[in-house]
């Protein structure tokens, strides 16, 4: 599908970029694109280096959690939630475990610590898989499902990656993103699991999930309730405040657990960190493909003559066209994860970091996880080829989020 997508990029560019010098007249063009190539992965390698530092603190960070004993003890805390989720997972099943830690990465928004943890938790789902409805150890469990769509729905409380590239790309406020994209990713779980629950007649109506709920339910009231007694102009900044209160306070809550168990807390950091500099040079080539991809779709002229048609539409239906410079992020954000970042760094170098449109980029961008990436890694990890109901819902999921996204950056920003 990727290879599909990325070929497509370079005809369509060609094809706009024809357009502008037979039609339009634009003799330039060409020249235009290839020093946008030249531009794209200048960016790409200057990206992916500023990246490394603060990747790998929050690795560091992440492997002091692990061998404080912290990821056990959420473990713990939420194995009676599973349990009742995924009936067909048994109590002290490594599946539980390695759920837990996958969702702990996910939670503190460290994706590409969460992928191996993913992996990991298939396997041990795949374990118990005999094939639902005697079809196969080649179609996915009712668990598996849940599991899959849960990861693609992606609930972020720490969404640090989104942070660094805003900082990176110079914004004044790096932070201020932090409760819209707290209010687009609750959104996408919630949607995800309801519909995952109606598929597969999951009672929700149940005292332990009851709880859990509540107790998320009860701390989102009380982020609404407080902001919502602000004045709009003061939304943004508190959402910065808070969001810088809650990071440090993890990161002292760390720190803390890892002296208490008597952890080597800097030899801990100093090991989970090194990791950071391998992911940060491993996602050069992926950058560098889709930067140059879509630098050429922006200069041919295809991507905004594509936004100026959705513009066209909203605007003739009577609604605000803001946020459609943003589009090109959601549309790619089930398909690649590469691209829909590529596509977040491209609107924030085309329109400013701290633009509406940069913005709402960035809370789509932690909206959601990429449907169709998680899909074939976690699902062919393992030889699953009959995904039955996963797609729809993780559809459904992204749909939830992408809205909800939009609808944040109005109420904070605009």
């Amino acid at each position: 599908m990727l290879n599909l997508i990325w070929f497509a990029f370079f005809i369509l560019s060609f094809v706009g970029a024809c357009y502008q010098w037979l039609v339009l007249g634009n003799t330039d063009i060409f020249s235009s694109m290839i020093q946008s190539t030249f531009d794209m992965a200048a960016l790409s390698v200057e990206i992916a280096i500023g990246l490394i530092g603060v990747l790998a603190m929050w690795l560091g960070f992440f492997r002091i959690a692990e061998h404080a004993g912290m990821i056990k003890l959420l473990s713990r805390v939420l194995e009676p939630l599973f349990l009742k989720l995924m009936p067909d997972v048994p109590r002290g099943h490594a599946a539980h475990g390695s759920i837990t830690m996958n969702v702990a990465a996910n939670v503190l928004g460290l994706d590409n610590a969460a992928t191996p943890m993913g992996l990991k938790a298939m396997q041990d789902l795949q374990s118990l898989n005999t094939g639902p409805d005697m079809q196969g150890r080649d179609t996915a469990s009712n668990a598996q499902i849940l599991f899959l769509v849960l990861n693609t729905s992606s609930l972020t409380l720490l969404p640090v990656t989104i942070f660094m590239y805003r900082a990176q790309q110079g914004s004044t406020d790096p932070t201020a993103v932090f409760i819209p994209i707290l209010m687009a990713t609750s959104a996408s779980t919630l949607v995800g699991l309801l519909s995952v629950a109606w598929v597969q007649k999951i009672n929700l109506i149940d005292r332990t999930i009851a709880l859990y709920f509540s107790a998320l339910a009860i701390l989102m009231a009380a982020l609404a309730s407080f902001l919502a007694s602000l004045p709009a102009d003061q939304m943004a900044s508190s959402s910065s405040l808070l969001g810088n209160f809650i990071l440090f306070g993890i990161i002292i809550s760390f720190l803390a657990a890892g002296w208490i168990k008597k952890v080597d807390v800097y030899e801990s950091f100093v090991d989970g960190a090194k990791s950071g500099f391998d992911i940060a040079i491993r996602l050069i080539p992926y950058l560098l493909a889709m930067l140059v991809a879509i630098g050429l779709l922006r200069t041919s002229g295809i991507l905004d003559g594509a936004v100026a048609g959705i513009a066209w539409l909203f605007a003739s239906l009577g609604f605000s066209t803001d946020f459609v410079q943003a589009l090109p992020t959601a549309l790619m954000k089930p398909l690649s994860g590469s691209g829909a970042r590529a596509m977040m760094l491209e609107t924030m170098n085309t329109f400013g970091v701290d633009s509406f449109a940069a913005t709402v980029s960035a809370i789509m961008q932690g909206s959601t996880e990429t449907t169709f990436y998680v899909l074939a890694v976690y699902f062919g990890s393992v030889g699953i080829k009959h995904v039955r109901h996963a797609i729809a819902c993780a559809l459904l999921a992204d749909l939830a989020g992408i809205t909800t996204a939009i609808v944040a950056g109005y109420l904070f920003f605009n």
